[in-house]
């Protein structure tokens, strides 16, 4: 158990090495302002964890920081079905990072997209783009049970370790 902790580390290191070392246009996450427009209508598009959430009914607020450790401040985080999450999600680093909530299997994906494409530039609404020293707002609604994750997407932050869970629990 020991080596394998050793091992993760020796991986996150090199890629935060490899981070550091590539220009800052490739972590940049895209030249776009990815900020959701205050007047853009909220999106009704159904996901497998749930659908963009009305701030104005939000149940509670999460805070969220992340820093150029490769870390989120809360590795896991419980919601109940039905609920309505506003993530308040703070960068306190020095580059880019972003909260990206999805299946596992669409984050891994995603992440693998990034790796080749860092430039890529996206905007959706279970998505945060956060540029270093500012905050971002996501509010969504969980509309089904399971274990789903949010990470960073940002070319090899979430092969890092960047990424946490969301557990739902039905409603009863």
């Amino acid at each position: 158990m020991k080596g394998n902790t050793m091992r993760i580390d020796l991986v996150r290191t090199a890629v935060l090495a490899a981070l550091l070392a590539l220009p800052a246009a490739a972590l940049a996450h895209g030249t776009a302002d990815h900020a959701k427009k205050a007047s853009a209508p909220i999106s009704t598009e159904e996901h497998p964890f749930g659908v963009e959430g009305d701030p104005k009914k939000a149940s509670r607020t999460i805070k969220l920081a992340m820093d150029d450790t490769m870390h989120y401040s809360d590795a896991q985080i419980r919601v109940a079905q039905g609920e309505t999450i506003t993530f308040v999600v703070t960068n306190k680093g020095k580059l880019m990072h972003e909260l990206v909530l999805g299946t596992e299997d669409e984050l891994k994906q995603h992440a693998e997209l990034m790796l080749k494409n860092p430039g890529m530039e996206h905007d959706e609404p279970y998505m945060a783009h956060v540029k270093p020293g500012t905050t971002e707002r996501i509010t969504w609604k969980f509309t089904k049970p399971g274990t789903f994750l949010y990470g960073c997407l940002v070319a090899g932050h979430f092969e890092a370790g960047m990424k946490g869970t969301i557990v739902v629990a039905a409603r009863k």
